[in-house]
């Protein structure tokens, strides 16, 4: 018995699209399966008609397939064989056993024949070989690489922590100093105001022009400094949790009827007309009075600074949804100088303050508009601009029906 009779196995020739040319070895009795001009998927059974088809796809682009199994009807029953193959001389060369071991031998027994495919099939099995070593090689030097990265990032986290706790504390100390700096500051800074508005009113007749100036200039930067105070208190609350909301029902159009009227005084100074319009379906909303006035007061106040004499600064009131979507939307809208697309990111953020100044020479502390954000955000609501240089700004709170109060 030649060495070629005692391979245990099955050996075909393909053509490249997978057409059996000649069966060189069959010991596995599947001869009426692996006749030449039959597709080598037709040796499988149905269920491995779509593993058979990725078997020559593999085999046809890379040039090589090992290790794969495939069912095959052998007297009647299905059995498992495992298959290797190789692509050589514009031919298919394709080996099947019933085990790996099986197919090595059957390989081992091509090699001792030394033909042509047999050599082409060692060339292709010692690559294989040579590339699965270099491939542990890269898996393993990937394996430290990842892992001298996770205990980098393991120790950075945890110096993030401790960073964080710290932060947490030196913010903690920030906002008590804050507080306490303001308070101190609160009272002395009234008392100046209040004399600087006495003098003013009662001695103006006895005081020359100059001294009227001086005056002035202290009665406005200590308006300024007590305004500058009160928000340094607010954003120190704020910062620290401390913010509270008294929540009632509120009539939201009365609380802006209210708040319009009193700002008249301050844009009738500069020519500039104060308007309120809304319209007859809102209802009684949950809110903190005193702090919506303060965003109210906040945002008209804004309008009016920065508009220019004889334009008009609107307020307008809607509802807007349904259900749990139900909503207030209150609209700030101004015919002033607009805000740069660059700069609207940033406004709601403490101490900011952008390119666009007071057309009067008015001054901003940087911290209103923050404030004003959380508490609409304390609220419920929302609160966005929309703005177009040299047409003017709108901005935009949006309060809750329900007034349900969340974390600001």
């Amino acid at each position: 018995m030649d060495a070629r009779e005692q391979l245990a196995g099955l050996a075909l020739a393909c053509d490249e699209q997978g057409i059996i040319l000649e069966v060189l070895r069959d010991e596995l009795g599947v001869a009426d399966r692996v006749a030449p001009g039959r597709s080598l998927t037709l040796v499988v059974d149905r269920g491995s008609f779509e593993k058979a088809l990725n078997f020559l796809v593999e085999l046809q682009t890379r040039g090589a397939a090992f290790n794969w199994q495939l069912n095959v009807p052998i007297a009647g029953q299905v059995s498992t064989l495992h298959f290797a193959g190789i692509r050589t001389g514009g031919q298919l060369v394709v080996l099947g056993a019933q085990t790996h071991d099986g197919v090595m031998r059957l390989y081992e027994g091509l090699m001792r024949i030394g033909n042509e495919q047999a050599n082409a099939l060692r060339v292709a099995l010692k690559e294989q070989a040579e590339s699965a070593r270099d491939q542990a090689e890269r898996d393993s030097a990937l394996y430290d690489e990842l892992t001298r990265l996770n205990n980098e990032l393991a120790a950075l986290q945890r110096e993030m922590a401790k960073r964080n706790v710290d932060l947490e504390r030196l913010n903690e100390q920030k906002n008590q100093f804050l507080g306490m700096a303001a308070h101190d500051l609160r009272n002395p800074l009234s008392i100046i105001t209040a004399y600087s508005e006495f003098l003013i009113d009662e001695a103006a007749d006895v005081l020359d022009q100059e001294h009227r100036e001086f005056l002035s200039i202290i009665r406005n930067s200590s308006q300024f400094m007590l305004q500058l105070v009160e928000d340094l208190l607010d954003i120190a609350k704020i910062e620290s949790g401390k913010l509270q909301l008294e929540l009632q029902p509120v009539d939201l159009v009365a609380l802006i009827e209210r708040n319009v009227a009193l700002n008249r005084v301050l844009a009738a100074r500069k020519q500039i007309e104060l308007d309120f319009v809304y319209d007859g379906n809102i209802p009684h909303v949950m809110l903190d009075a005193s702090k919506a006035e303060q965003v109210l007061n906040n945002l008209i106040n804004n309008a009016i600074k920065f508009s220019h004499p004889h334009t008009t600064v609107r307020v307008r009131a809607c509802r807007q949804g349904e259900g749990t979507e139900d909503c207030v939307v209150i609209a700030v809208e101004d015919e002033g100088q607009g805000i740069p697309p660059e700069e609207r990111e940033r406004l709601f953020q403490p101490f900011v303050r952008t390119s666009v100044r007071g057309t009067a020479g008015e001054k901003s502390t940087g911290l209103g508009l923050a404030i004003v954000k959380k508490i609409v955000v304390g609220h419920g609501g929302e609160i966005w601009v929309e703005s177009h240089v040299g047409q003017g700004t709108t901005f935009y709170v949006s309060l809750p029906i329900c007034g349900q109060e969340v974390e600001g």
